[in-house]
């Protein structure tokens, strides 16, 4: 008998390996799989987001799908975001999901949903379906919501309706019988999500009838509170409460006093204030509360004047209140904040984030494990006090403004803690000694202070229960090897970026790691020794997800070895190095190979056709700046998830891409590329930045197949061969935000439609052969950069960009612009660059120039302005603005898979960690770029220069009167041009007061007087001219940069004298003399008297002599009447033209 039961046993345990064998080798059941590829068919019929649910597979192994280990039956589905935007809306037939019969999850969130057929809703599904995701869908009125909720699903348990326009309310298009109905069908729903919509105090009788409801989630709606009371009678088992950014204010509190089960409460981001002793209701009637977040409210430190009573809370979160450490309490008795929270026995988090602490004294408490501090403003001391928290794991204190160096003692004696963040503060010096004692650490990150020191001498070799370590941006020396990790074997994340990278003895060059890395960074600080060389430990990293050698300046051919060996690797990046010839790619498949960045090093060659095949599951490829020749592979447009790929600046000769399906971001510029552009290019539905510049493309933009789909936010089709006219269709493209399509042969006007640009932010439409006016609705409301110049445009300005407040550079240089400046321009509060140079307007230059704040590069040269120089000019204040040239923006991606891997070793990640994961890079929207004349030469200024120049040109035109010596008020102006003008007067000595000058041009002026000798205290001039003026006097000194100048910055004054002028000043030219005055003097040679008499004898004589000619000869007098008659006609129009002309002149 005991043989047969055995028998037995070993029979069943027998079937029961085959049935798992059996279950293991075929996968998912048959009817599961065919259901499985019918919906992909169904919502992505083109492979983009379910791209490895692929026929003869296993798809319990398919991505989004989890099966049961024992039955291999689906039990988990996620179809998030996997439906084709371009089907529309989606009315579901749910029966689509009944071969999965044991479905216990369903995500469809982010797939149009807008309702489902008639008798094919929910009920058909999994009897055993306890989680519905239908976030971030339509379903926002009743009738979406009942289509798909017909009969009873009395097994859910819960149901996201988030991001879905619910309006519940008595108007049309509200939710409120939908969710009331809903309260009937679902009578074991615990945990209902509707964050994210619209909804107001009306929703609250709808949910009464959810009785069973645990978790309940209204975040994000427009909630005041006054219905909030009806709730709290009818769900006697809510937990857990989220009301998170609503209109809630004080008036909310007694409104909570009957949820008496509630654990978890979160009112985060209202406008509470605490005016009637909240905290002191909560208290009372919540006793059972353990999580409490009253975070980004108004509340001060009076806030915790009543803590007791809240005896279970574990989790207090009062960060972004108006804390400071104290307040005084009843007038008199001076609360310490800290100190209050010794009333809440059970603490174990506290979060005091982005508040004003700066003072107060840490409590004593055995149970708190997690403290967070960052962005407040605490004293550096505190950590010394900071052992009166034994039971601490977690202490985190970024961004506090921390200076000096880390105490010895105090926050060392935390034996037990695990998590520490320096992070962003100003801390210096090395790390502290006492550091390696914490024996427990497990994530350490001190990124982005100005500690120094080698780490391969200091307290992080003794901490080798590190996982978790990021040294970026500091003064540290880092060893190349390493080495000082070699023994620390649980190590799987380390950043070191923007270091000083130190080279060892080469024994250290063959030391066998014991850890294997997830993710590692190594980078060199650009003053330091580069890296020049792969680190040999890395020959032994078997299990890498994300390798960043960036900026390292690493020679030698492409490493295919990293890939060989770590075949996990999803993210490489190694731009900035330089590597050279041809990339070689082994013969290894790489389907977890997601980011691939190589750009800016020296390779060449041709790009491998077979690099499709090799990492087909590509997000992000990015091979800018080489030297790569040849075709584009057709292929990379057929990778499904291919989203950035950025091959410009390269030799690139043909383009053959044909899907481009799923293409974001598309960058082939500044190449050798040529025709017309490939139809492929326009497939995408996601394309939003499209870069072309810089090649040999032609035809006409109206022959572009543009489609609905399209939702462009950057076009640059800049320096090509595209002609014809600008076409009206780009007003289709709603968010287009970027349109550069200068240096191209297009022609004729600016289309009226582009008044319909109302998130248009840059235009450059320069050097092309268009016409005509810019249309006088032309006014973008949020525009910043406008480029017209080197066109043929006329006319006046009238009232365009008169509403485009945000005009940061107007740029219409080189067109026939005609009238006058208007004087709407000093409305643009934020223009900073003013560009009209060659142009033809007239009149005076406006005052209203002067009212721009933000005014910092002004050219007006070349037009016919006339009138004095307004004074006020003198008033700018030439700020630094960031808002002149389009920086460069910083995306950052990590993976889902390295991202878990934090999670399982780390636990939740906190935000500031998981960004030191991100492997950020720069990508220009576009780069913005000033020409201005300086230093007798045109430049174009660009990126952070841009920000930093200041200068004014108005040469070349007809102003008149004196420099306004306010001028000389301008002490950040690194350029001044008034040459070529009708200015007179003297040089106002205020101009030595411009002490950053870099070229002043006041030639070809009518300035007279003396050069101010003070000008030889301004150092930093290196252009100078006053050429062709009426200057006279001597030269300034020959010291400093007046010593550089030579005779062509002073020539055309024949008044002025002295080197580098071949004139020397003698004493009688250098000092003026006085007019005599003859009555103080009878020394002169004539006597005046007998000069008086004998002029008044003669002149009577003449007289008289005249007359009696006249009178005796007839013929004579009358020629001289004639004569006399003739003089006096001629004297009259001459002063009468004259006086014409100068009251014209004074206009």
């Amino acid at each position: 008998m005991m043989m047969k039961r055995m028998g037995s046993w070993m029979l069943l345990a027998l079937l029961t390996l085959v049935g798992e064998w059996y279950g293991r080798c075929y996968g998912c059941l048959e009817e599961e799989r065919i259901g499985l590829l019918e919906i992909q068919s169904s919502i992505d019929p083109d492979g983009v987001s379910l791209r490895d649910w692929v026929d003869g597979s296993n798809c319990c192994e398919w991505h989004r799908i989890e099966c049961d280990n024992t039955t291999r039956r689906v039990i988990q589905l996620s179809l998030r975001g996997s439906r084709d935007e371009s089907l529309g809306d989606w009315v579901l037939n749910a029966s689509l999901f009944q071969p999965f019969k044991e479905l216990q999850s369903l995500e469809l969130e982010g797939n149009g949903l807008v309702g489902c057929l008639e008798n094919e809703g929910f009920e058909v599904l999994s009897s055993k379906l306890r989680k519905l995701d239908l976030s971030y869908n339509g379903f926002n009125n009743d009738k979406s919501i009942l289509s798909c909720f017909n009969g009873n699903l009395s097994t859910l348990k819960s149901l996201d309706l988030s991001e879905n326009g619910l309006t519940a309310g008595s108007g049309g298009g509200s939710c409120y019988l939908g969710l009331k109905v809903l309260s009937s069908r679902l009578k074991k729903l615990e945990n209902l999500l509707l964050s994210w919509n619209h909804c107001n105090d009306s929703i609250f009788p709808s949910l009464t009838g959810f009785s069973s409801l645990k978790s309940l989630d209204l975040s994000y709606n427009e909630l005041t509170g006054s219905g909030l009371k009806v709730l709290s009678s009818r769900l006697k088992k809510l937990e857990n409460l989220h009301l998170r950014r609503n209109q809630y204010n004080d008036s909310i509190f007694p409104s909570l006093t009957g949820f008496s089960s509630l654990k978890s409460l979160d009112l985060s981001n209202n406008q509470l204030t605490g005016s009637i002793n909240s905290f002191e209701i909560i208290s009372s009637h919540l006793g059972k509360l353990e999580n409490l977040d009253l975070s980004y409210n108004i509340f001060n430190d009076s806030i915790l004047s009543h803590p007791s009573g809240l005896s279970s809370l574990k989790s207090l979160n009062l960060s972004g209140n108006m804390l400071l450490g104290s307040t005084a309490v009843n007038g008199s008795r001076k609360l310490d904040f800290l100190q209050s929270l010794c009333s809440l026995p059970s603490l174990k988090t506290l979060s005091l984030k982005d508040t004003n602490l700066s003072q107060g004294t840490l409590f004593n408490s055995s149970t708190l494990e997690e403290l967070h501090l960052d962005n407040t403003s605490l004293p550096i001391n505190f950590l010394q006090n900071i052992g009166a928290l034994p039971a601490l794991k977690v202490l985190s204190v970024g961004e506090c403004d921390l200076h000096g160096t880390l105490p010895a003692q105090g926050w060392c004696e935390l034996k037990n803690l695990k998590q520490l963040h320096l992070s962003r503060n100003n801390l210096g010096g090395s790390l502290p000694d006492c550091l390696g004692n914490m024996s427990s650490l497990q994530l350490l990150d001190v990124s982005e202070n100005q500690f120094t020191g080698n780490i391969a001498f200091g307290p992080l070799t003794n901490l080798i229960s590190l996982e978790f370590l990021s040294l970026s941006n500091n003064l540290f020396e880092v060893p190349i090897s390493i080495k000082p990790f070699m023994n620390h074997s649980s190590l799987k994340f380390f950043s070191s970026e923007n270091n000083k990278l130190v080279t060892e003895p080469a024994a250290f060059d063959n030391l066998i790691p014991k850890f294997q890395l997830v993710f590692f960074r190594l980078s060199s600080s650009p003053t330091s020794e580069a890296l020049n060389v792969i680190p040999d430990f890395l020959y032994y990293q078997l299990d890498l997800r994300a390798l960043d050698l960036s900026h390292n300046n690493i020679t030698g051919m492409f490493p295919s070895w990293l890939l060989k060996n770590n075949t996990r690797l999803e993210q490489l990046y190694l731009s900035d190095n330089s590597f050279i010839g041809a990339l070689q790619l082994q013969d290894h498949l790489h389907p977890n190979m997601t980011n691939l960045d190589i750009s800016n090093n020296n390779m060449n060659g041709q790009i491998p056709k077979d690099i499709c095949l090799i990492f087909p599951n590509l997000h992000t490829l990015r091979m800018a700046k080489n030297g790569f020749t040849g075709c584009i592979p057709s292929c990379l447009g057929n990778i499904s998830s291919l989203s950035f790929l950025d091959l410009s600046n390269n030799q690139l000769s043909t383009v053959k891409l044909e899907q481009l399906t799923t293409i974001w971001v598309l960058k082939l510029s500044n190449n050798n590329l040529g025709g017309k552009i490939p139809t492929s290019v326009f497939n995408s539905s996601r394309l939003n930045f499209l870069y072309l510049n810089g090649n040999n493309f032609w035809g006409q933009i109206s022959d572009f197949p543009l489609y609905r789909w399209n939702v462009w936010n950057v076009l640059d089709l800049s320096n090509n061969q595209f002609s014809g006219m600008l076409p009206r269709s780009f007003v289709n493209f709603s968010i287009l935000g970027v349109i550069d399509l200068s240096g191209n042969h297009f022609k004729g006007p600016i289309p009226r439609d582009f008044c319909k640009f109302d998130q248009l932010e840059y235009l450059d439409l320069s050097e092309n052969n268009l016409s005509g006016y810019i249309p006088s609705c032309f006014s973008p409301p949020q525009i910043t950069h406008v480029h017209l110049s080197k066109n043929r445009l006329s006319g006046p300005l009238t009232y365009a960009f008169f509403n485009s407040s945000y005009l940061v550079t107007m740029d219409l240089r080189e067109n026939s612009f005609t009238g006058s400046i208007p004087n709407w321009i000093g409305n643009l509060s934020s223009l900073s660059v003013l560009l009209l140079r060659a142009n033809h307007f007239d009149g005076e230059l406006p005052i209203q120039l002067c009212l721009l704040e933000q005014l910092s590069i002004l050219d007006v040269s070349h037009n016919q302005l006339s009138g004095p120089l307004p004074s006020c000019l003198g008033n700018l204040t030439f700020k630094k603005s960031d808002k002149k040239a389009i920086l460069e923006v910083a995306y950052g991606f990590i993976s889902e898979s390295i991202e878990k891997a934090y999670y399982e070793i780390m636990g939740p990640p906190l935000v500031d960690s998981v960004d030191n994961l991100r492997n950020f890079f720069l990508f220009n929207f576009t780069e913005e770029v000033t020409e201005f004349t300086t230093k007798n030469m045109y430049y174009g200024y660009k990126g952070k220069v841009l920000n930093y120049m200041f200068g004014i040109d108005l040469s070349n035109n007809n102003f008149i009167g004196a420099i306004p010596p306010e001028f000389g008020n301008l002490s950040k102006i690194l350029s001044v041009n008034l040459s070529h003008n009708n200015l007179t007067g003297s040089i106002p000595a205020t101009f030595s007061n411009l002490m950053h000058i870099e070229s002043l041009d006041l030639s070809y002026n009518n300035l007279n007087g003396a050069i101010p000798p003070q000008f030889t205290e301004v150092t930093t001039l290196e252009v100078f001219s006053v050429a062709h003026n009426n200057l006279s006097g001597k030269t300034p000194e020959r010291i400093y940069q007046f010593g550089t100048f030579d005779e062509s910055c002073y020539e055309g004054n024949p008044f002025l004298c002295g080197p580098p002028l071949p004139n020397n000043c003698s004493e009688k030219a250098v000092v003026s003399q006085p007019v005599p005055n003859d009555e103080q003097g009878d020394d002169g040679f004539i006597d005046m008297e007998f000069f008086y008499i004998s002029f008044g004898v003669c002149y009577t004589v003449v007289v008289m002599t005249i007359a009696a000619v006249l009178y005796i000869n007839p013929y004579w007098r009358r020629r001289w009447l004639y004569f006399i008659e003739d003089c006096i006609d001629t004297c009259y129009y001459f002063v009468v033209a004259s006086f014409r002309k100068f009251s014209n002149f004074r206009r």
